[in-house]
């Protein structure tokens, strides 16, 4: 039976991971800071609760050898620099350090990163681009990208970087474009957005999950940074009205909402890396992974 422990198992991307492990008969271990919520509570999965920015926590905590070690953890709210600096990079590497001292190695380590590594500056943003990031958030992400390519270099730890533009789907929180406007729409009410003219890469999860499973089980590709997108710029604003027609309800007041300075107007990826070496593509196409993450909201009552 193969083990996996994933940092931040208790998120919208981490449960999808952990029911697609079980699914395949691995043994899921979860460690986050948070318990999972009620609806993202899964009988197999073993769940740990800890801050892993404390290292003390992780020697404590993390007594099993795994084969393989997934991080999706993170702060959500990137307006905090020390948070998101302590999240985003002290923990990643307070997670390396540790594996790279025990006695039984680790096969892979999956490190969830961030289209916000580039800061903008091409697009289609490609894996070769020179990284100039921005935000906090973005600084962070490319700090642990360096840095794990580095202990690769040096020690060849085993590790495989995604870079992840905008994940979707079912059971997402409500602190991301699509849930926050299906929540409105919903709702029938009114809603504040930027002007909607900016166009994003959208992924759906399922595709996410199948990336990484995929990095996890191909040999030979330790070192190397992938784009995790669609390769597609899709517009904001048809996005919202896409769902304002599906509720028949919202009122997106458009413009309350400013871009930051640092925020780029159109956003996506090129993702030809990612086809030739893990022989992914996205499966679902946006219209039907949409159409699913609207009608799990609808049916489940879950916002």
């Amino acid at each position: 039976m193969k083990s996996i422990l994933i940092a931040g198992g208790t998120g919208f991307i981490g449960y999808h991971l952990s029911k697609k492990c079980i699914k395949m008969g691995w043994k899921v271990t979860s460690i986050s800071s948070k318990k999972p919520k009620k609806k993202r509570k899964i009988k197999k999965v073993i769940y740990v609760t800890c801050s892993l920015v404390n290292k003390k926590n992780i020697y404590k905590k993390i007594r099993k050898n795994y084969d393989y070690v997934v991080n999706l953890s993170g702060h959500v709210d990137h307006k905090n620099k020390t948070k998101t600096l302590n999240s985003h990079y002290k923990l990643v590497k307070n997670l390396v350090e540790f594996f790279i001292s025990r006695n039984k190695p680790i096969k892979k380590f999956i490190q969830m990163g961030s289209s916000a590594e580039y800061g903008g500056l091409t697009k289609p943003q490609k894996e070769t681009a020179k990284c100039v990031a921005k935000s906090f958030y973005g600084k962070a992400k490319l700090a642990s990208t360096r840095y794990l390519i580095k202990q690769h270099k040096l020690k060849k730890f085993p590790v495989t970087i995604f870079r992840l533009y905008q994940a979707y789907g079912p059971n997402q929180d409500i602190n991301r474009l699509i849930p926050i406007v299906i929540n409105a729409c919903k709702r029938n009410q009114d809603f504040n957005c930027s002007d909607g003219d900016q166009f994003r890469d959208f992924v759906y999860i399922d595709d996410i999950v199948n990336a990484i499973i995929k990095s996890i089980k191909i040999k030979n590709q330790e070192g190397q940074i992938f784009n995790l997108g669609s390769g597609k710029a899709l517009q904001v604003k048809k996005i919202i009205s896409t769902i304002s027609n599906f509720f028949k309800g919202g009122k997106p007041l458009y413009g309350k909402i400013k871009l930051r300075k640092d925020e780029s107007k159109i956003i996506y990826a090129n993702i030809n890396k990612i086809k030739n070496n893990l022989k992914w593509k996205p499966q679902v196409k946006f219209k039907n992974g949409l159409k699913r993450t609207m009608n799990f909201y609808k049916e489940n009552n879950e916002i």
